[in-house]
């Protein structure tokens, strides 16, 4: 029943007889009061009005959940691409790679031994003297 001097008003009996004044705009939920309380007896805030006491603008229960702030998206977990060698980089490994590439191999062996110098560098930092005549062996052998 609305009242008669301001009309948006409802008086509403309380549980304990007391009569209250409830604002139109309040939530419906909570009763105005922006918190619930569960049967354990836990408070927590009004689901319906987020605590605010007050009925949400949108009635048809539909609320807007687009992320729209910068902090709401989150870096990729994807890791860098790391661009890989092309050719050795320490000198001895360049040294070796040179000799490989005069040597009289068929290309793609020439391509294979030179990864093979590449992928050594990049596990020990360089070409250890056991290493390099593994390789000088490899170009004699195949030449």
């Amino acid at each position: 029943m609305d009242c008669v001097l301001c009309g948006d008003v409802q008086p509403i009996r309380a549980p304990d007889g007391v009569f209250t004044l409830l604002n139109a705009e309040s939530c419906g939920v909570c009763g105005g009061d922006g918190r619930v309380s569960n049967s354990f007896g836990l408070t927590t805030r009004c689901p319906a009005c987020g605590g605010t006491g007050r009925k949400g603008e949108q009635s048809s229960g539909i609320r807007d959940v687009t992320k729209t702030k910068s902090s709401h998206h989150h870096p990729t977990n994807r890791a860098p691409v790391v661009v890989k060698a092309q050719f050795p980089s320490s000198f001895e490994g360049v040294k070796l790679a040179n000799e490989v590439q005069a040597s009289g191999l068929v290309d793609d062996v020439k391509a294979r031994i030179v990864r093979e110098i590449i992928e050594y560098e990049g596990a020990h930092g360089s070409c250890t003297k056991t290493f390099q005549q593994k390789v000088r062996k490899q170009i004699r052998g195949k030449s």
